[in-house]
């Protein structure tokens, strides 16, 4: 595949950005290195997709971006358990009422606003700082704490939760342990 001249200098050009933005996504200077070959790679598999005339550091950005979550969320499910030590000593609850729940979350989570939405998911599921999230959504850090904050109280009224207590085992689990506890203190 050849690629024009005029669009190698501008991708070499917006290496030194894209690395910091990697960095800032990361934390790893290795992993930012290896974010943004990932990226250049894609971009350069996939440059007949790029629109001439468009700003090249912003669609190299985004490929960085989306290539980052998805190999976030595909690391989530991963153990290192190389001896099944941890396997071994693992044990769920019943599946049924989380299903229901996630489904419930994912519902209340698709009716907020886009910008509370994707602060929440930057902040909350993703474990960004604030600053990393303002720095992916390209606004203050301030905008992204207000629409978290306002996305959490959303999505609380959503799911009918009200205090701390609603979290963790269902509501017929902790009626069960609360209705221990009185027995065993009488």
């Amino acid at each position: 595949m050849r690629i024009e001249p005029s669009l190698v200098e501008v991708m070499l050009a917006a290496v030194p950005d894209l690395r910091a933005y990697a960095l800032a996504l990361c934390g790893h200077a290795d992993h930012a290195d290896d974010l943004v070959q990932e990226a250049l790679v894609h971009a350069i598999a996939k440059i007949h997709s790029f629109a001439p005339g468009t700003n090249m550091a912003a669609w190299l950005s985004t490929i960085l971006r989306n290539h980052f979550f998805n190999e976030y969320r595909k690391r989530r499910r991963e153990v290192a358990d190389s001896d099944g030590y941890f396997v071994a000593t693992m044990t769920s609850q019943p599946e049924q009422e989380q299903h229901v729940q996630l489904a419930e979350f994912r519902a209340a989570l698709a009716k907020l606003p886009d910008d509370q939405r994707e602060a929440l998911i930057l902040v909350g599921g993703a474990g960004l700082s604030y600053e990393e999230a303002a720095a992916i959504c390209r606004c203050p850090v301030g905008t992204v704490k207000s629409r978290a904050n306002r996305g959490r109280a959303r999505l609380a009224a959503l799911l009918a939760i009200d205090t701390a207590r609603d979290f963790g085992p269902d509501r017929a689990i902790q009626a069960a342990l609360s209705a221990g506890d009185l027995r065993w203190a009488a």
